[in-house]
């Protein structure tokens, strides 16, 4: 639908990265193709992980039906082929799945949502995108970026091309509500609402899954309120999810005020605290990832330092071999 933000994000790939760019045969169909054709487009990522030629895999952007190609996947023909795939939002359904099956997993930028933006972001952020996919190093400590933004100038006139909207100073940084001293785990999770649409179906985790991980999750783009958030979160104590994970981490809500950041972050600990007694679980909030830019890369898979004392987070292996 926006054909120039997708190119202005591929040259981004091509000339930021020194990367060289394959499109699969659906990246520029139609909506109502790829909607008619979900098999296609399963097919579109087996394809590139068979193809041995292609390194990485990076989603144009995001959606609200991706649970649709799971059924397509060739897990077998993925788990043969290990390399990088990278997206958020409704990539998020692939992303988790392909991770319980034993791949580490990228949940970051989009091409066209984070990728198009990087010459106009943080240029600290292009040095964290190289440090996470291309020089990863033995351990990688996250910091908060300078100042974030949400959303983007509308894409229909072409003048704003690798625009964001206004920037915010990150005055408040993360948000540590609860934790005491080091607790360790494996990245896992997502949009929040994605894991909504999985629930129920052969494609999320099993409860044992979630033993010893660090969950994170984010919202979308203003559409969930948080009374929403706090029944799904009440959905994961009663399904004793937070007895078994090591600490939480809750991207920077996208669309809420101030005051509703605040709301939200009552609502995170009141349900882990009072409602499923959980007083020494980490909860770290306002996060740089999700649907806002810059947005830090988190590898589903690789084990996590979540360090209540110093406030740190840190990857405590190499992201990539």
């Amino acid at each position: 639908m926006f054909p120039h933000i997708f190119n202005y994000g591929i040259s981004v790939l091509q000339e930021e990265f020194n990367l060289n760019v394959k499109e699969m045969s659906t990246v520029r169909a139609a909506p109502e193709r790829l909607y008619n054709n979900p098999k296609q487009r399963a097919e579109d990522l087996n394809q590139a992980f068979a193809d041995p030629n292609i390194k990485g895999i990076f989603c144009s952007i995001g959606g609200d039906d991706a649970i649709r190609i799971l059924p397509y996947l060739d897990k077998e023909l993925i788990l043969r082929n290990p390399k990088v795939v990278i997206g958020s939002s409704d990539n998020t359904t692939f992303l988790a799945y392909l991770n319980q099956l034993g791949l580490v997993t990228f949940y970051g930028p989009t091409v066209m949502a984070g990728i198009s933006q990087i010459r106009n972001l943080d240029p600290l952020y292009k040095r964290h995108v190289v440090d996470l996919l291309f020089q990863p190093h033995h351990k990688y400590e996250y910091s908060p970026f300078d100042y974030w933004s949400q959303g983007y100038p509308d894409w229909s006139n072409t003048d704003n091309i690798g625009k964001i909207n206004e920037k915010n100073q990150n005055t408040e940084g993360w948000k540590w509500l609860q934790g005491d001293g080091i607790k360790s785990g494996r990245l896992f999770g997502g949009n929040i609402e994605v894991f909504e649409m999985m629930k129920g179906t052969t494609y999320f985790p099993e409860d044992e899954f979630f033993d010893d991980k660090v969950l994170f999750l984010e919202n979308g783009e203003g559409t969930t309120t948080v009374n929403q958030i706090k029944r799904m979160l009440r959905n994961y104590g009663v399904q004793r999810i937070f007895e078994r994970i090591r600490g939480l981490i809750f991207g920077r809500a996208r669309d809420y005020s101030p005051q509703e950041r605040d709301q939200l972050d009552n609502v995170i600990t009141s349900v882990i605290q009072q409602e499923f007694n959980q007083y020494d679980l980490p909860i770290i909030s306002n996060f740089d990832f999700g649907h806002t830019d810059p947005m830090s890369i988190l590898p589903l898979g690789v084990p996590v330092e979540v360090n209540c004392e110093e406030k740190r987070i840190m990857l405590m292996e190499p992201s990539v071999l």
